[in-house]
């Protein structure tokens, strides 16, 4: 699973490797501490213009379908398998019209061993940027007036497989990574068989996983209040 990750940079750090034509005013700061409900930068293709314009926007992490009555099932929602994603009425629709790219500097998962449960950091060994696979929704409350603005909240989620190499000594489960490549076609809105890009890079995760490390941090980041580059420190 991911349930927490790290975006230590936002904004033009991510225009040239995606294309982005257009970033938002409101992106969220770096965190190093991302949990689910909190905002965090997605990158999506709207289709609502000719050509698709692709768009940095904020976004609330855990997905909350137009169905919902509120936004509490989000918080369940912040992981999606991917071997499920056609079975599951929250996720089908926006596997076919609304993919997202989360772009990360890395994610931590707990690992159980010798020395307990213990937080370990997994990031690009070339810190690079991370490009996470996900869906997103737009949800409109109802509670609020039809010309307020925030009336809509965008949220997402990350989708997950069966972890792979030296990863799956880590957890049994990790998020699907994309190259630039797969990135490029997972956020293409007139892809027919979106489930054909994402079996390309599922089949590609291998490779992406190899050029992975990681470390033991702080128990710390256990706590969402705790935020700071000092988070991904190695410890121990």
């Amino acid at each position: 699973m991911c349930g927490r990750f790290v975006v230590a940079q936002v904004g033009s750090e991510l225009v040239g490797q995606l294309r982005v034509d257009l970033v938002s005013d409101d992106l969220p700061a770096p965190s190093f501490n991302v949990a689910p409900t909190d905002r965090a930068a997605i990158v999506l293709d709207s289709a609502k213009t000719d050509p698709p314009t692709r768009r940095l926007e904020p976004a609330r992490w855990g997905l909350v379908p137009s169905w919902a009555k509120d936004p509490s099932i989000g918080s369940r929602a912040f992981n999606a398998r991917a071997e499920e994603l056609e079975e599951k009425r929250m996720f089908a629709p926006a596997l076919q019209k609304r993919r997202a790219v989360v772009p990360v500097t890395g994610y931590y998962e707990w690992h159980v061993g010798p020395d307990g449960k213990v937080p370990l950091f997994i990031h690009p060994e070339d810190g690079d940027a991370l490009f996470l696979a996900g869906l997103y929704e737009w949800w409109k409350d109802p509670s609020k007036p039809q010309d307020d603005p925030a009336r809509w909240m965008l949220s997402f989620t990350v989708l997950t497989r069966a972890a792979v190499g030296a990863l799956g000594s880590v957890h049994d489960r990790m998020p699907v990574f994309l190259d630039e490549d797969h990135a490029d076609a997972w956020l293409d809105t007139d892809v027919d068989y979106p489930l054909d890009i994402l079996d390309a890079a599922l089949d590609d995760a291998p490779r992406v996983a190899e050029r992975l490390v990681h470390h033991r941090v702080s128990p710390a980041v256990g706590n969402v209040r705790n935020d700071g580059p000092e988070l991904i420190e190695p410890v121990g």
